[in-house]
């Protein structure tokens, strides 16, 4: 498909030419045109790499495409409504280079667009090039003080449970054979599955026991025709609805008694390599101080065994305990991208299926003038699966901001989620200050916690809060993942301490600690935080949960549009370019009426709008 030639100078008598009186000096849409639209134009090599040059008939403009896209984010208006807009809507049409008039598209090519710039990895197009634009006009510094922070967004799907996960994958599977499946190619027990999950549903009513049978019938029967779809020719087994059903099951079922899984995972898991994905801590052991880093296993696929194996071998598929589920298992077939994450206990505990949402925005510290707009841009926008924890999206954050040309940020406000004692570490090493609170250690039956201790891990010492020094130290190092920690005991003195049954616990002998060799700057840190000096700098990072708001609120950021982790980035990466555009428009009104203002106080005259 062939592109026509472009050009940002509107035509003599168009409607740019014509709106003087109608679309002012201050007017957003005569912002847009002026200072938005030709910046798209200079993506506009990125997007032919979209389109064939030479073959095809002559393509509608992408650079048109893209500002159409932008405006409807920054509007918060669906594909439909946007080409309705762009038909009778004046100001779109002035933002556009347009003219009233002109012939508009069917909303469908917006869909046809999007999926463009995802197939040739174009994404971040609109996001990285509204970026460069701030950069280049001095409103965003490669070096600059950021703050970072996580929220979560909602898949395009309704959560299930373990029983109607693991019948609609079998509906999936079944459906897709049977459209492949002469009548007579289908086996005896055919029927029986396709009456059972296709044509009948469960019945929610059902007591618990019922629903914990039919959750065993469902997996034997998957089993069944995933052994079936094996021993067939062709490739009714690599569909990809087989293909999730096989992944289903070996997230749900085992075979037990003679049924053993391969230790092949049906298909790649987005897991961050080195990042940390699902820690957990050690017995009596400070997890911040010290976290396991324990990504996510790789489900296995159920070993294709056929029936008579299964009858001879006495092999039986029984439903995985809750314990042995997986964190990145697939909630519903519909969108297995989209993972379970919950956040907080109790009343403040919150759930949901979906993905999560990093976003690092620019932290500047001059005071405002009354009525001035912020001077503070969104830098990085990462999508990544719900279950994926904040230390992984922030490194996610730092490949795509370096990505991007900016540098590290000398300082990066956080919340608790992205301290640790090997971030602190690390970013001390770099030269840069990771500012936010250390989580607290873990409390064990209302008795002391580590932070009670002063503890001196390069020196091998640790005091308890009675005063009494520590009796011995051992380094201890991990075989297979070679971490290090520090065991200190107390020894004699706790037999005869005044605050023992506030620091041992029943059946001991005495206090042992468990602590990272980095324990110390996470020491350090939660004494720091105490301090009237470092709670006035965490000031800086609650301005980010007001920009959440705002992406959420007004650009729709909770919610997915689209299914699938690489249409949800899409998504995010349009809502971060619409959310800098206007945040730009309103420092250019403002600083133009600052300008009248400060004219018209020269002159005497009263300033125009």
């Amino acid at each position: 498909m062939s592109l026509p030639v472009f050009t940002t100078q509107a035509e003599l008598f168009s409607t740019a030419g014509l709106s003087g009186g109608l679309f002012g000096p201050q007017d957003r849409y005569r912002l847009f045109a002026l200072k938005v639209y030709p910046v798209l134009g200079q993506a506009r090599p990125g997007l032919e790499s979209c389109y064939c040059a030479d073959n095809g008939r002559v393509a509608l403009e992408p650079v048109l495409l893209l500002g159409v896209s932008l405006l409807q984010y920054l509007e918060g208006v669906p594909d439909r409504q946007a080409v309705e807009l762009l038909r009778y809507h004046a100001g779109w049409n002035f933002a556009l280079n347009r003219q009233l008039g002109d012939p508009v598209f069917h909303p469908t090519t917006l869909v046809g667009f999007r999926q463009r710039l995802l197939d040739h990895e174009q994404g971040a197009l609109a996001f990285a090039t509204v970026l460069a634009a701030l950069m280049e006009a001095g409103l965003v510094a490669r070096h600059s003080r950021q703050r970072l922070d996580s929220t979560q967004m909602f898949g395009r799907v309704s959560r299930m449970s373990r029983l109607d996960c693991v019948r609609e994958s079998l509906r999936l599977a079944l459906q897709a054979a049977g459209r492949k499946l002469a009548a007579a190619a289908r086996p005896a027990w055919w029927a029986g599955l396709w009456d059972r999950y296709v044509d009948s549903q469960a019945d929610y009513r059902a007591s618990s026991e019922t629903l914990a049978r039919k959750l065993v019938e469902a997996g034997a029967d998957a089993h069944q025709l995933l052994v079936w779809l094996a021993e067939q020719p062709g490739d009714l087994a690599q569909g990809e609805p087989a293909r999730l059903l096989a992944r289903v099951f070996g997230e749900q079922f085992e075979l037990s008694a003679g049924g053993t899984p391969t230790p092949q995972s049906p298909e790649p898991r987005a897991v961050v390599s080195g990042a940390p994905q699902d820690p957990t801590p050690a017995p009596a052991t400070d997890p911040a101080a010290t976290p396991v880093v324990n990504p996510p296993t790789p489900t296995p696929a159920p070993t294709p065994i056929s029936a008579s194996e299964v009858q001879a071998t006495g092999a039986v598929v029984k439903p995985k305990d809750q314990d042995q589920l997986v964190s990145d298992r697939v909630q519903n077939p519909h969108e297995p991208a989209a993972t379970y994450a919950a956040k907080g206990q109790g009343q403040q505990k919150k759930e949901h299926v979906g993905y999560k949402v990093q976003v690092a925005e620019t932290v500047c510290e001059v005071t405002l003038a009354p009525g001035e707009p912020t001077r503070n841009f969104i830098t990085g926008i990462v999508t990544h699966p719900a279950y994926q924890s904040d230390e992984a999206g922030a490194l996610l954050m730092a490949a795509e901001q370096a990505a991007m040309g900016l540098e590290t940020p000398p300082v990066q406000y956080v919340d608790g989620a992205y301290i640790s004692a090997q971030q602190l570490v690390e970013a001390h090493a770099a030269g840069r200050e990771l500012i936010g609170p250390a989580p607290a250690a873990m409390q064990r039956d209302g008795r002391f916690g580590t932070e009670a201790f002063q503890i001196q891990v390069e020196a091998r010492h640790a005091r308890c809060p009675a005063g009494n020094a520590s009796t011995q130290c051992s380094r201890l190092v991990e075989a297979a993942t070679g971490k290090v920690s520090y065991r200190f005991e107390f020894g004699a003195p706790c037999q005869v301490c005044p605050q023992r049954e506030r620091c041992v616990g029943k059946g001991q002998r005495h206090r042992t600690l468990v602590v990272g060799e980095h324990y110390s700057a996470l020491q350090a840190r939660r004494q720091e935080q105490e301090t009237p000096a470092f709670k006035a700098r965490m000031k800086h990072r609650n301005a980010i949960e007001g920009t959440q708001s705002e992406l959420v609120r007004a650009h729709g950021l909770r919610r997915a549009r689209y299914r699938g982790l690489a249409r949800v980035k899409l998504q995010n990466y349009f809502i971060g370019a619409a959310c800098n555009v206007k945040r730009w428009l309103r420092r250019e009104v403002w600083e133009l009426r600052s300008a009248a203002a400060l004219l018209a106080a020269q002159t005497g005259l009263a300033p125009s709008h």
